[in-house]
């Protein structure tokens, strides 16, 4: 090993380091250097999130070697941009736009965007979009609008024609705060490469810190553990320990995460998932052993060196296979299908297979079978877990986490502390959409603590992490709707198989979605329909944005409109008759919460009218047009029992803290925890600078729930609204003033009050019925109607989606740049997923642009989002949830856009140019285009819903959970 001493001028300084030329890249110099804007993400320079410049020149400095950088070369890095300080016009820009969500990518943004100012001080949007594309700076969280917003902004000051005063909307704050684009709390330190990550908090933590890395075998998806042999491992320079299942065990751990039944069909009888593999891999990804050295590189070095044999087993990819009868169990306690969930309505409560009659007497009728892909979620950020015992003896946790406290639950006593020693902090967060809902990182990190009772960081890289984090479930489908003459629904059917991969895990929860949201906001008189879940050896299923609904949706909006079509309907006019008003009720039997439906597609007609006849203007044999349509929603809360903790307390010096876990990944935590307080407070004059924010840190924070299920922000701010209230009462004095600190603690009054809001206020919630689907869980829902123009090109079948316009009801709107930022990531990721975004092939998804992800020029730039801001009965100041609805069926909207300009139906996702070419070239040999062969799901449909009827369960409470296995674990959402 040669080290070599070098010079170069780094951010107008000269600075002398000592590197290894052999190994490190220059972004590892940088960092090393104290440089931590320079965020290393996916580490093969596709993401951008490292860009420097070099010699003028913008560069991805994970990919650039220190032996290929000339001595005393010149290196700007976003540190030498500008300061808290002394901001420049694109970091002042970034933050007053709403550019900045996680934050992760930001640092590579400005630099990206500082070196194309220095070539084009005057760029237009449309250039803006070009060299983003070109440098390969990805964003998964904004969907690029409100960046190249604030490119173009910033260079209006940079060309002298604007000052810093003049960046961004400009408000009155007379009437309050809420709903004005106030500035995220955490955007500063984010725009100035100032905020600590994972890999940077690793990187500045205690020099006897030891390095843990994974063994993931990636050997096979399905196989018995014949041996580990650690021999050589253990010899290596630097290894503490190499630490086995076994080790985990003789610390007092079970090994075994904690996991429970959600559902009163679940057939599983046993926990699954283990920390460490000791005698099976169920999937690719799963983690045999940890190497612990003392520094990243020997423990990745060494770890390369543990030896696996295995035995291989039987592999089922997909829930086909999985399903098939001669599929032998993966897990010994459960059938591979682990739960079900009916749904009837109408006729089909009488006998289900009324409703199949109702179908075939019915005028126009459809059918098909349809295939939504296993979707990853593609942070930019990979996975990083700091993990060290704190003053007080708690195994504390510095983390990505949606759920500080349910990711205790879930730890349960896997890992051999008690569950209330363990502490759970977030880092700042580059992301998530929800595959942190899962604590196995977490374990793995934890795991090494406690055998080596020592501080750790566990760093994957991001093919590790791919492998290892869950994905959204992969969903078959079969269905058939359908109308009278004048286009209205008679009756639905439907069956989905939800593929949630090796650990079950949570799969009793999603599958009650689709018997929610097929067919949603519809009025539908008669149903029938199930919803199966199985094991697979693929990832497993977890939480992404709209968790479940999407795979309803894919079947749904694709009936709606091939019926359309098949009774001459225009597909809008079609949606117009069919959506639910005043007192028609839900899919499961219970009049909507809200009835939204007409008012929006009032606002979105003229933009289909004039989107229809754009299209047909401009469509060419050549290039060809079309206009897509899609209704989507979804549910706000986790349920009935759903409950929130927060607390405000009154500060000496006149100031406030407000608690909770609002835990802030990118969508606005912080931003939303601070307008909710604002607002709370109003009575008292309170500005943002008079709040502190306390969050996502357990020992410190009640708890305020999981971020998930649009529910935080309705959720806790009604706890919000009633911390605020205890304590405006007690500080109100007779006369109408108010207290100070000082008099308050003069008469003994307390200072800090804390709010607990639960949905058992809300009146008539109720889970759906586990024999018929009946129930109304939730009291709000979000609302979306979609609208995609698209283009697709003849020659390749590469599909470009020009405009998207959305028509939204998220009740008020708390902070328009962050509800915008949700909405236009939440479309940008729909896009993705109709196009091209999948983990499927293991070998080839290993990455985030293998996997599809999509760059700046796969998003139209012309995202448009109307908000009709109906309050919401029961939400904070009239606000509802937002997130997930924007993601829930925009894909559909591009798929059916995809068959009005080409005539190429899309039955089995994604769209990738080569399938949209193949059914071109059949279409123009005068083939025809049909939905796969019906598939199996395991049993025919109403022989199944027959066998439900014949054995009813008994259902369970409205907090139903039953824990697994010796753990006494809670429900952990």
């Amino acid at each position: 090993m040669a080290f070599r001493k070098m010079w170069l001028k780094i951010n107008g300084a000269n600075r002398i380091f000592i590197c290894d030329p052999a190994k490190d890249s220059l972004a590892d110099v940088l960092r090393r250097l104290g440089l931590t804007s320079v965020k290393v993400g996916c580490n093969t320079g596709v993401c951008g999130s490292c860009s420097v410049i070099l010699d003028g020149q913008l560069i991805r400095s994970c990919t650039r070697k220190i032996a290929k950088v000339p001595e005393y070369s010149e290196v700007i890095t976003l540190e030498g941009i500008g300061t808290p300080k002394n901001l420049h016009p694109l970091q002042a820009a970034f933050m007053k736009l709403g550019a900045v969500q996680c934050g992760f990518c930001t640092p590579g943004f400005i630099v990206s965007s500082y070196a194309l100012l220095l070539e084009n001080v005057n760029p237009t949007r449309k250039e803006v979009r070009a060299w983003f594309q070109k440098h390969k700076n990805v964003c998964r969280c904004t969907g690029y609008k409100q960046i190249v917003d604030a490119v173009m902004e910033a260079a209006k000051v940079v060309r002298g024609e604007a000052s810093m005063d003049e960046i961004g909307p400009s408000y009155s704050t007379e009437d309050g705060y809420y709903g004005k684009p106030v500035v995220r709390p955490t955007a500063l330190a984010k725009v100035c490469g100032l905020a600590d990550y994972g890999d940077d908090q690793e990187l500045k933590m205690p020099a006897d810190t030891l390095h843990v890395a994974v063994v993931q075998p990636r050997a096979a998806h399905h196989a018995r553990i014949l041996e580990i042999d650690i021999s050589e491992a253990e010899k290596m320079p630097g290894v503490k320990k190499v630490i086995l299942a076994a080790d985990l065990k003789a610390a007092g751990g079970t090994n075994i995460m904690a996991e429970g039944q959600m559902h009163e069909r679940t057939t599983v009888m046993a926990p699954s998932r283990e920390v460490l593999n000791e005698t099976k891999i169920y999937r690719y990804g799963d983690v045999v052993a940890l190497v612990a050295a003392d520094t990243k590189d020997r423990a990745r070095a060494a770890a390369a060196k543990v030896k696996v044999k295995i035995e291989q087993l039987p592999e089922y990819l997909n829930f086909l296979e999985a399903v098939m009868p001669d599929a032998a169990r993966i897990h010994e306690d459960t059938p591979n299908i682990f739960c079900i969930q009916p749904l009837l309505k109408g006729a089909g409560l009488e006998e289900p297979s009324k409703v199949a009659e109702i179908i075939d007497a019915s005028p126009y009728s459809v059918e098909g079978s349809f295939y939504s892909a296993r979707q990853p979620h593609l942070t930019i950020e990979g996975d990083s877990v700091q993990a060290y015992f704190d003053e007080e003896g708690f195994l504390t946790f510095q983390c990505k986490s949606q759920g500080v406290y349910s990711s205790i639950g879930r730890i349960g006593n896997s890992i051999g502390i008690p569950k209330d020693k363990l502490r759970v902090v977030m880092n700042p967060t580059g992301a998530s959409f929800g595959w942190s809902t899962n604590a196995g990182d977490l374990c793995l990190a934890g795991a090494a603590a406690s055998v080596l009772k020592s501080p750790v960081s566990l760093s994957m890289s991001y093919e590790e992490h791919q492998h290892f984090s869950g994905k959204r479930c992969p969903c078959h489908s079969n269905g058939r709707a359908a109308c009278d003459e004048k286009g209205r629904i008679t009756a639905v059917e439907f069956d989905y198989g939800m593929d949630h991969g090796a650990y079950s895990w949570g799969g009793d929860d999603i599958v009650t979605k689709q018997p929610r949201f097929a067919f949603f906001p519809y009025y539908v008189p008669h149903a029938a329909g199930l919803s199966r879940i199985a094991n697979t050896n693929h990832n497993f299923g977890t939480a992404y944005r709209s968790y479940g609904s999407p795979q309803a949706y894919t079947l749904s909006e694709a009936l709606m409109d091939m019926l359309a079509e098949k009774a001459g309907i225009d597909p809008f006019e079609f949606r117009w008759r069919n959506i639910a008003r005043e007192g028609q009720t839900n899919i499961n039997s219970y009049p909507f919460r809200q009835y939204p439906m007409e008012e929006m597609m009032n606002i979105m007609r003229p933009h289909y009218e004039r989107a229809v006849r754009e299209a047909k203007q401009a469509d060419t044999p050549e290039k060809r047009r079309g206009v897509g349509l899609s209704w989507g929603g979804f549910n706000v809360t986790e349920g009935g029992t759903d409950k929130a903790t927060v607390a405000i307390e009154l500060n000496p010096d006149g100031t406030f803290t407000k608690y909770d876990t609002y835990q802030e990944l990118g969508q606005g935590g912080d931003i939303g925890s601070l307008m909710l307080t604002l607002e709370a407070l109003k009575p008292l004059g309170v500005t943002p600078e008079q709040i502190r924010l306390v969050q996502n840190d357990t020992k410190l924070c009640p708890d305020a729930g999981m971020s998930g299920a649009s529910r935080t922000h309705f959720m806790s701010g009604n706890a919000t609204i009633l911390a605020a209230e205890k304590l405006i009462t007690a500080m109100k004095k007779p006369d109408g003033t108010y207290r100070t600190y000082d008099e308050m603690m003069a008469e003994g009054l307390e200072t800090k009050y804390f709010g607990t809001y639960s949905n058992t206020s809300v009146p008539g919630l109720c889970r759906l019925d586990p024999n018929t689907g009946v129930g109304d869980p939730t009291p709000a829902f979000t609302y979306c109607l979609n609208l995609a123009e698209v283009e697709v090109d003849t020659a390749t079948g590469k599909t470009t989606v020009l405009r998207f316009t959305c028509v939204s009801d998220v009740g008020k709107v708390g902070n328009i740049d962050s509800v915008n930022g949700q909405a236009y990531g939440g479309i940008s990721h729909a896009i993705g997923f109709a196009l091209g975004e999948n983990y499927d092939d293991v070998k080839k998804h290993t990455n985030i642009a293998a996997s599809g992800v999509p760059y700046i020029e796969t998003i139209p730039d012309e995202l448009e989002v109307i908000y009709y801001e109906r309050p919401d009965e029961s939400g904070p100041f009239g606000s509802s949830g937002a997130s997930e609805g924007f993601q829930s069926s925009g894909h559909m909207a591009v798929l059916n856009g995809i068959y009005n300009a080409c005539g190429v139906r899309v039955y089995e996702m994604p769209a990738s140019p080569e399938k949209v070419k193949a059914g071109i070239d059949t279409l123009a040999a005068g083939g025809k285009i049909t939905p796969p062969r019906k598939y199996f799901l395991g049993s025919d449909l109403y022989e199944e819903l027959e066998n439900i009827r014949a054995n009813p369960v008994q259902a369970g409470p409205e907090d139903y959970f039953v824990p697994l296995g010796s753990g006494t674990a809670e429900r952990f959402f």
